[in-house]
Order: structure tokens, then sequence, then C-alpha cells
């Protein structure tokens, strides 16, 4: 049975860096995918980033691109976050899929795995 535990969310002011981290105890070969989701309050989950086994290394949703940086070892998955604004405030989740594919990444029902998520809030 596999286990996703987030950490690193934690409460910063706009401009500020987070570092999130997804330990999780089956091997990153395991997984075709693993990403990074997001839900802010009163809205519906977005992917963040992924890194896919094929099809690419990695994958940005737009706001991600520039200011994210996804990247992982053997058990565990790590979002750098830089140049935090209000609108990053969310629970982030990370997230695995044994069988999606890289175009499908933002789709979270390839995810089988999920963490209980951690939270960020960007203050200005």
């Amino acid at each position: 049975h596999e286990q996703l535990v987030e950490s690193g969310g934690d409460s910063v002011q706009v401009g500020g860096s987070l570092r999130l981290s997804c330990a999780h105890t089956k091997s990153r070969w395991d997984y075709r995918c693993m990403a990074w989701f997001r839900q802010a309050p009163g809205k519906e989950r977005e992917g963040v980033a992924a890194v896919c086994q094929y099809g690419g290394s990695s994958a940005y949703a737009d706001f991600a691109k520039e200011r994210f940086a996804i990247s992982q070892d053997a058990f565990e998955l790590s979002l750098q976050m830089d140049a935090l604004k209000p609108e990053d405030t969310a629970i982030y989740y990370c997230a695995a899929s044994r069988n999606g594919y890289a175009i499908d990444w933002q789709n979270e029902h390839i995810y089988e795995y999920w963490g209980q998520g951690t939270q960020v809030t960007v203050s200005s």
C-alpha cells in the first residue's frame, strides 16, 4: 500500500519561497507520472507540475512556469516555489500514477495515489 506524505507547507509573504516535499514508499520508477496539484478555497483542484518517465521530463501549468521547479529522487518528489503570490494560496497535493501518460498529466483521474495535502498561504 503506497503512502504519499507531503511536507513543507507554510505561511509566507508575497515574493517568498517554499520547498514542498512528498515522501513515498515505492520507488519513482514504479510510477509513470508523479505530480503536484493544488486546490484553493472555492476552486477546483488543478495541476501544478509533473514529471513523467515518457513523453518529456517535466511539465508545468502556465502559472507555474518561470516560478516553480519540480524535481525528484528515488523516494521523494519536490516542488520549489519562488516569487510566491497570494493566488498561490492553496492546499498542495502530491499524486502518483502507475499507468498514466505525460500528455494527460493534468487529468487528476490518472493518479491512483494521493497525499493528504500541505497548506501554503501567501499573504501581502
